[in-house]
């Protein structure tokens, strides 16, 4: 036997049992443990024998939590480490997915384990990228869009006649090859929209997470596309906002940028992007803005073309459309943009400072004014004008898809009465309107448009004298003050609100307010000190009182309602305003149609016409009351059609603004007017109408609005200087050789020439009958005899005709531009640092109230201010 066989231990008693039991112990391998478990704990060789064996320890373990049901250690305790066992010992199957997770208690059961986690992040990154990878092989890069080739528009009259072809085409559009495009050109564009360009995949994942992140936080909207998507978004597709459209733009853009040269999308976006003025693509914008070939382009040029393609509506230094988009806004936003790219292109190594600086140095480049097509000449501009901009507004069809052309546009004007409203402006203009003779008569503007009260359609405008020499369309919002043709909205208020009880606090519902008649009688009086609805006099922030100027500095006395719409005398409405509350007065504005945009701040001379709403919104405000109290949108288009198929179809939206007997009361009132007040110049014969003068102080304006069953039209005048540095409207006095401008004069004439000629043929329509209304009430100061009341039979001189005395603003006052930008349609007249309380009044005042011809002083603590609106208080 090998000396290196483990002896078997000498034998711990005699006899041969034990000797036996010595001989069966195992020379080699592992310790077999004795059958008693009694051993002691030690751990000297010669105890070695004495612990059980780890095979015999794990059966004992198993044969434990097979018989129990419980895992046990290896001396038979329960909780060892050893796997348990069901279903009679058999080891429980593993889960692919481990939740919830077994083994754990409460909540640990739900939370997912670091490796579940992982494998679901990998999986899911594996299935993006799997779908991703099938979508680009699927994808086709299509053939260039028809909604990248630009077309013509077909304008049709209201009978379906043709009107123009207008818009896109050849007129306005050419590709030019890379080469062509200067480099400075291309620097630009690529520091300003995409300085990776030349190193992205056509998309920029960080840039469209920064845009989200800068949205999220409610700062400027960003795209966050690349030139890649924007030259696939330009050629490829059309421009609707969905996500399959997005989606669709990522993929094919992750295609183009891995298929296509840098250069070939660079120059296609270059050649396919909008810059406004009608021109798609460098070529056609360096001639609208520069009247010079692309290549000719310095890099200051190129710098500011970049700016438009952010939105040349907003960026082209002559203005674009709405109160956003004035020259002056414009100017300093696009300088700004110029700026701020040439120092962009410095920034990313795309131009050396000192040419930056000496571009800077050279200052903004000199943009050239606008030259519209041949086929805008007359009112034709005007009306598609009007038509584009009313699609873009109440449709999905944008701005630059409407430009790209191919639509047909059914619009709602009538060619005779357009043709016949333009004659009527342009006979009173040839036989009264003459610069050469007056420098007077220089700047006169005349803006008016007409609309059918039971449908809203505006059947035609006048936007001024030419739309290839006067860019502004008069019949659309100018900032030009309305003066007392607001006064019906007064009325309707009072008509359907009531009178404050003096007694109670100001909000007051209808069963505690008395209902106004036409027969209540007011304080016509010259300077009549203001009060509010308690009868105590008001004051402005200043302490100061108010007394309220009529035109021409007339004395009316104790007169109606009625008498004081027929002659326009401003001390009753100022103060019926105050009775009602000028908030409700701004309420039946605005339910009659008008924009809340363009109207002013709520003083007290809010209810004398300090607003301006556009004569379109007026013409379709006096519809409402035409068409016994049922409001309906004025709209110029009635359908667009696109291959074939409807893009775009009107649907009327209205509302009964005002219950049918206050409306008609109003007519009744109005009606006055004409036959025997201010508006007597307006009369059609035999033909029944109802109408308003208005003049603002200054006799910076003058207005006509009236109507009969069948049209409502609204004709404005008003001077300014579209040249001058400092935009500001002038007064006409002296224009036509008179000695002052009222809505009576030219506005009116022109109204009842249009008329005519726009009713003839057609029916001699009535007015609805008015029924009783309201209580004869009794404003601060009136008697409520009778006999203190004259009658409301026509004097022999209506106020109109008087000249009114000149306005005495306070010194110091602003000028007119210095709150209000000219066709700013957000600024609110009178609210140059001011509170609805009132102000210091003048011209871009603080808002506090005025009359026609401005207050003006007398003796005593009281203070007498001219109007508190843009150009003060309104008047007849």
């Amino acid at each position: 036997m090998s000396e290196h066989r483990r002896k078997p231990p000498p034998p711990q008693g005699g006899g041969r049992a034990a000797a036996r039991r010595a001989a069966q112990q195992p020379t080699s391998g592992r310790r077999t443990a004795p059958p008693s478990s009694s051993a002691a704990p030690g751990r000297g060789r010669g105890d070695e024998a004495r612990y059980p064996g780890r095979t015999d320890a794990r059966r004992a373990n198993q044969r434990a939590a097979g018989a129990g049901g419980r895992r046990r250690s290896p001396d038979g305790g329960p909780g060892g480490p050893g796997r348990g066992r069901r279903d009679n010992g058999r080891p429980a199957a593993k889960r692919v997915i481990d939740y919830p997770r077994a083994g754990k208690q409460g909540a640990r059961r739900w939370i997912p384990s670091w490796k579940l986690v992982t494998g679901l992040t990998f999986t899911l990154a594996a299935l993006v990228v799997g779908i991703v990878g099938v979508a680009l092989a699927v994808v086709q890069v299509p053939s260039a869009q028809k909604a990248s080739i630009v077309q013509k528009n077909v304008y049709y009259w209201a009978d379906g006649k043709q009107m123009v072809v207008a818009g896109g085409g050849s007129l306005n559009r050419q590709i030019v090859p890379i080469s062509q495009i200067p480099k400075s050109m291309q620097n630009a564009v690529i520091s300003a929209e995409n300085a990776s360009f030349e190193k992205d995949w056509g998309v920029d994942p960080m840039g469209i997470a920064r845009a989200v992140v800068k949205m999220a936080q409610g700062g400027e909207t960003q795209s966050g596309s690349t030139i890649t998507q924007q030259f696939v978004k330009n050629t490829y597709l059309s421009q609707e906002q969905t996500l399959k459209r997005k989606a669709t733009e990522l993929l094919i853009s992750v295609k183009v940028g891995a298929t296509k040269d840098k250069e070939f999308i660079l120059a296609g976006y270059l050649n396919t992007a909008y810059y406004g003025r009608g021109a798609y693509g460098i070529q056609a914008a360096a001639r609208a803005y520069f009247d010079k070939d692309c290549a000719d382009l310095t890099p200051s040029e190129g710098a500011f073309l970049s700016a438009t393609l952010n939105g040349p509506n907003l960026y082209d230094p002559n203005g674009g459309q709405g109160p956003a988009a004035t020259a002056e806004k414009n100017t300093k936003r696009a300088t700004d943009r110029w700026k701020w790219t040439l120092d962009r292109e410095v920034q990313v190594g795309r131009m050396e400072p000192a040419e930056r600086d000496k571009w800077v140095a050279q200052g903004f480049p000199k943009v050239q004014k606008p030259k519209p097509a041949t086929n805008r000449a007359g009112q034709i501009g005007y009306l598609t004008d009007l038509a584009d901009n009313y699609i873009v507004a109440h449709s999905r069809i944008s701005k630059a898809e409407l430009d790209k052309g191919g639509y047909q546009i059914h619009t709602t004007f009538d060619r005779a009465k357009v043709e016949g409203l333009a004659k009527s402006v342009e006979d009173v203009r040839k036989a009264n309107i003459k610069p050469k003779v007056r420098e007077v008569d220089q700047f006169v503007q005349f803006g008016g448009a007409s609309v059918e009260p039971k449908t809203g359609k505006i059947v035609a405008i006048y936007g001024g004298e030419n739309a290839l020499e006067h860019f502004t369309n008069n019949s659309d919002y100018t900032g030009v003050q309305v003066g007392s043709t607001f006064k019906p909205f007064v009325l309707a208020a009072a008509m359907t609100h009531g009178k404050r009880n003096p007694a109670l606090g100001p909000q007051q519902n209808l069963s505690q307010r008395t209902l106004v008649s036409p027969d209540s009688v007011y304080n016509g009086n010259n300077k009549l000190t203001l009060r509010d609805y308690r009868g105590k006099v008001w004051h402005d922030q200043n302490g100061a009182e108010w007394h309220q100027v009529n035109d021409g500095d007339e004395d009316k006395g104790l007169i109606t309602l009625r008498t004081a719409m027929q002659y326009s005398v401003n001390t009753p409405f100022i103060q019926l305003g105050m009775d009602v509350g000028t908030d409700l007065v701004q309420e039946a504005a605005l339910k009659a149609g008008l924009d809340k945009d363009q109207l002013a701040s709520l003083t007290p001379t809010f209810s004398l016409g300090t607003s301006a709403p556009s004569a379109i919104r007026l013409a379709g405000a006096y519809a409402t009351f035409a068409a016994n109290g049922k409001q309906v949108d004025p709209y110029s288009v009635e359908k667009v059609e696109k291959d074939g198929k409807v893009a775009f179809q009107h649907e009327e939206k209205s509302a009964q603004a005002f219950d049918a007997n206050v409306a008609n009361n109003v007519t009744d009132v109005l009606k006055t007017v004409v036959e025997a007040g201010t508006g007597t110049s307006a009369q059609l014969g035999n033909r029944p109408a109802a109408g308003k003068t208005g003049t603002t102080d200054g006799n910076r304006s003058a207005w006509f609005a009236g109507y009969t069953p069948q049209l409502s039209t609204a004709i404005g005048m008003y001077r300014v200087d579209p040249n001058a540095k400092k935009q500001e409207f002038l007064s006409m006095r002296g224009v036509g050789g008179k000695p002052t401008i009222h809505g009576a004069s030219f506005p009116a004439e022109i109204w009842a020439d249009y008329m005519g000629k726009a009713l003839k043929g057609q029916p001699v329509l009535q007015f609805d009958a008015p029924q009783p209304i309201g209580e004869k009430v009794y404003g601060d100061g009136a008697s409520p005899s009778p006999s203190a009341v004259p009658s409301a039979s026509p004097s022999a001189t209506p106020s109109a005709s008087a000249s009114p005395s000149p306005s005495k603003s306070p010194s110091g006052s602003p000028s007119p531009s210095a709150s209000c930008g000219l066709f700013d349609r957000k600024c609110k007249p009178g609210t140059n640092g001011g509170t609805t309380t009132g102000g210091t009044g003048g011209p871009g005042g603080t808002g506090g109230p005025g009359g026609d011809t401005g207050g003006s002083p007398s003796p005593g603590p009281s203070r007498h201010q001219s109007g508190g609106g843009l150009f003060g208080g309104p008047g007849s």
